[in-house]
């Protein structure tokens, strides 16, 4: 039995630090790194890709909307076309700082309020696709577990990664709670730690209304610009392996 753990990491931006990128790629099988849209300077993703080459850690271009300010939180009305230009370009930066930094990038993660939106609208998600498909049809889309983006990429032919969220709640219908919501975000690691045994185990998780859902995920994120990031990531870690799950990137398990 395995599972990833993945966290989005490169977002420091000039002399502003986000997270602590090496504690975190110390803990992590695989890193969402920062493009440039929503955070992360190009030495700040380029440091965050050699350290994650050093690690044998998994590289994913984290895109999103062309918004610094709001931190890529906002939802953006663009149009396909912008949205898959932007899309193209954020990789494409992204896969030249990789090869300088000695590795490779195997997957795309869309950051924010642009993941939000894709994870059920669909000209804004074909859009994404077909930037991704446009760059290299062999890298993997990591989306929301059970969000029809993930069905909408299986039919354009792109293989699929489905993640849960370690320290956010979970409406009973599987989304996200907003996080302008009481129990939008997760701060104990012993609970969280828990949650995500369950969910690698038996595949559910509890809802914030103490309702079970059932999710398939091969991937478990942990934000990194969570102040209790790093203890959260190696406390989740410890619990897993532990109890014998394997941490691996989850481009070995993507399906």
């Amino acid at each position: 039995m395995a599972m990833d753990l993945n966290s989005d990491l490169g977002e420091g931006y000039g002399a502003w630090r986000m997270g602590d990128d090496a504690a975190m790629l110390a803990i992590v099988s695989s890193a969402n790194v920062a493009c440039g849209f929503h955070a992360g300077d190009p030495l700040t993703i380029l440091s965050t890709l050699r350290e994650a080459a050093q690690r044998g850690v998994a590289v994913g271009a984290h895109v999103s909307y062309p918004d610094r300010v709001g931190f890529g939180r906002r939802k953006m009305d663009v149009t396909p076309a912008e949205l898959e230009a932007d899309v193209v370009y954020q990789i494409g930066a992204l896969q030249g700082l990789a090869a300088a930094a000695g590795t490779r990038i195997t997957y795309v993660k869309p950051h924010g309020a642009l993941y939000n939106t894709i994870a059920e609208d669909a000209a804004q998600g074909d859009a994404v696709i077909a930037g991704i498909r446009a760059v290299d049809p062999t890298l993997i889309l990591m989306a929301l577990a059970g969000a029809s983006i993930l069905g909408r990429a299986r039919a354009a032919g792109l293989t699929v990664a489905a993640e849960a969220f370690a320290d956010r709640g979970y409406t009973a219908a599987g989304a996200l709670v907003a996080r302008r919501e009481p129990g939008a975000v997760l701060h104990d690691p012993e609970q969280v730690a828990e949650r995500m045994l369950r969910l690698a185990t038996e595949g559910t998780i509890e809802a914030a209304d103490g309702s079970l859902l059932r999710l398939d995920a091969q991937s478990i994120c942990v934000h990194g610009d969570n102040p209790a990031a790093v203890a959260l990531a190696r406390r989740i870690r410890d619990r897993l392996v532990a109890a014998g799950v394997a941490i691996a990137p989850f481009h070995e398990v993507a399906r």
